[in-house]
């Protein structure tokens, strides 16, 4: 597993709690909720491809 993934989650969802905190104090919750929600699935994308390189690399491993 690379750092670069973690710092990367990191910053995502750093970003993501700053816009969250400025959407909600503006009185624009759907708004937050809709940006905390692109956060969580661009994580889960990055998670699902390197869970993807995973399988692929045990695949190789025992030759299936």
């Amino acid at each position: 597993m690379d750092v670069e993934l973690i710092f990367k989650i990191a910053a995502i969802g750093i970003i993501v709690a700053v816009l969250c905190q400025l959407l909600s104090r503006s009185g624009r919750e759907d708004q937050a909720m809709l940006t905390s929600l692109a956060g969580l699935i661009v994580v889960l994308t990055l998670i699902v491809a390197q869970i993807s390189n995973l399988f692929g690399t045990i695949k190789r491993l025992f030759g299936f």
